[in-house]
């Protein structure tokens, strides 16, 4: 039968929600399903991919690779995720170029590289760079337009588009979910366009959407939230746990700047709010939102923010402006470019009102536009009241880049989500696996600082935990992690059979999802769950038993590694 968002929350002690299903009147569901199966086109698969972001399509281009016949669905019409239809350029770590990441995922970014090279009018010194950085953003060694992405992946995916092996349905969201007992039979898409319907059917099935919206549609058990600390013994968890604590998400947007220009928006009605708003925190904000400072990540204390939409100093603090910049107008032949373009997602633009895991449509649709608001405002003091650094104040040439994005009014095509519904998994990463102060708490300083060796690792990353202010008031945490692996038990639910999570739903807590959470890391849990479906096709049994068995996780590790997967960091 179809399973609607039926669901019972039961809360675990002291933190996180775990979700079961509950069933609808079985003769309205059989009356539902029989009509919408008259109606829809049926289609089967070898694997159902729902969600284009990074790890969708890292999961579908593994698993066509290794011969499976593929259904990747995307909400929106843009694939890419957060690098895409949420615009933020790649959160890497500083090894990047050379490992700790998939053969596949360097492949994506040397691919990005090589589009500019072919397409744009840079310069010479620019198109001869070897690690070229079209926008030059200091956040990251390959800031670039979203949909250069866009173009990229689809290039990576065409060859199994045009050979039938993939199917790349946009603009579908999968609405209900046909399930009986441990296993998913099907899952209903819908054309957001002209509303007919798609019934997908497989023997595996990915939940690589945003927020890990297959969980409660196939009654898989989940957390949200926060843990407490007797729950999970984690150094940086809360006494107490709350499911509707999460982190901020953010309405990314694209603007440019143009000299002497007046691009003055009207004054938004939610301008005196947010003018005044000062976030509260558990440990005190610095100041109204909207102003050049914020709270330091690491001591809380007030920290100073520069802005200069032309890239000139401003003296020792970070310019916003050339922190996400997405493209840099000096790497291109004079007059390509009036001006650079760069990515809003700051301090200043993050969502701290509500959440978006677990409520309605209208309290999802009611925050976006509160974070469209936001932004509006943001923008509208950039351009009327920011200081400058000489004294003077507002930038009336900032311009929306609502071409940048894909959208009419420059804001991204879908929020930058930092948290998601987690499965209840097989194995939880905890801060002590992969915490650096923890980590040495529980296991000394032989390890060398180290962060857990997992006997079932099918890759690696690294990011510091990095958690932002949450919806519940939670000023920011952010400390040092290690270089750490990913564990397949933490892609496999404890019930479920053929659903595989490939986006920020693993296993892992609030805490170790700050470090979990990044590009590459997701590409590759992506990439390590499509083999692991057409591993276990071909040996003819449930992905859990691939992890139960020595010999079939022996295996399956020297087969990925093979291509082009890391599963341990370098000695040294």
């Amino acid at each position: 039968m179809f399973r609607r968002s039926f669901l019972k929350l039961v809360s675990a002690a002291g933190g996180g929600v775990f979700v079961s299903p509950v069933s609808a009147t079985k003769s309205t569901l059989a009356s539902n399903t029989s009509e919408i199966k008259k109606q829809a086109k049926e289609v089967f698969a070898d694997l159902i991919v729902a969600g284009g972001g990074l790890g969708g399509c890292a999961a579908a281009l593994a698993a066509c690779r290794n011969g499976l016949r593929v259904v990747l669905t995307e909400e929106t019409d843009w694939i890419g995720g957060q690098a895409s239809q949420q615009g933020v350029p790649p959160d890497e770590h500083h090894w990047i170029e050379t490992h700790g990441a998939p053969a596949s995922y360097r492949d994506y970014r040397n691919r990005i590289r090589d589009y500019y090279r072919r397409n744009y009018p840079l310069t010479n010194e620019a198109r001869n760079r070897e690690n070229l950085n079209p926008g030059d953003g200091s956040v990251s060694r390959i800031c670039h337009e979203p949909m250069v992405t866009v173009a990229v992946l689809t290039e990576m995916l065409m060859p199994y588009i045009s050979s039938g092996k993939l199917t790349l349905l946009t603009e579908h969201k999968i609405m209900e979910a046909d399930v009986t007992g441990d296993l998913i039979n099907s899952l209903r898409a819908s054309d957001l366009k002209n509303k007919k319907n798609v019934i997908l059917t497989a023997p595996f099935f990915v939940d690589a959407t945003e927020c890990g919206d297959l969980l409660p549609l196939t009654g898989t058990e989940y957390v949200t939230g926060t843990e407490s600390r007797s729950q999970t013994k984690e150094l940086h968890a809360p006494e107490v746990g709350d499911p509707e604590n999460h982190q901020a998400f953010t309405l990314c947007f694209a603007m440019d700047y143009q000299p002497g220009a007046n691009n003055i928006i009207e004054r938004p009605k939610d301008y005196d709010f947010w003018r005044s708003y000062v976030p509260e925190m558990d440990k005190p904000w610095a100041g109204r939102l909207l102003e050049l400072h914020y709270s330091d990540p690491r001591t809380l204390q007030r920290k100073g923010l520069g802005f200069h939409p032309e890239g000139k100093t401003t003296d020792s603090l970070l310019n916003l402006w050339l922190y996400r910049r997405l493209l840099n107008k000096a790497n291109f032949i004079p007059g390509s470019y009036s001006g650079d373009i760069t990515l809003v997602n700051w301090p200043l633009n993050d969502y701290l009102l509500g959440n978006l895991i677990d409520v309605g449509e209208n309290e999802f649709q009611k925050h976006l536009r509160g974070a469209r608001n936001l932004n509006l405002s943001l923008f509208y003091w950039l351009q009327t009241e920011a200081p400058h650094p000489d004294g003077g104040q507002g930038w009336p040439g900032l311009r929306l880049r609502g071409d940048v994005m894909g959208t009419k009014d420059g804001m991204a095509k879908y929020p930058y989500i930092r948290e998601a519904r987690r499965i209840k998994a097989e194995f939880t990463v905890l801060e002590e696996h992969v915490g650096a102060d923890n980590r040495r708490l529980v296991a000394g300083d032989m390890e060398g600082g180290k962060s857990a060796a997992f006997y079932d690792s099918v890759g690696i990353g690294y990011y510091h935990i990095d958690l932002h202010p949450s919806s519940r008031g939670n000023n920011y945490i952010d400390f040092n992690a290690l270089p750490f692996q990913i564990p397949l038990g933490a892609l496999l639910p404890h019930r479920m059979n053929n659903l595989l999570p490939a986006s920020k739903n693993i296993g892992t807590t609030h805490i170790t999802n700050g470090c979990y959470r990044l590009h590459p890391v997701e590409w590759s849990i992506g990439e390590a769950v499509g083999m692991l479906a057409a591993y276990a096709k071909r040996k003819k049994v449930p992905p859990r038993a691939v992890r139960e068995r020595e010999d079939l996780l022996d295996e399956f590790q020297l087969w990925i590694r093979k291509q082009g997967l890391e599963t341990h960091w370098p000695d040294d």
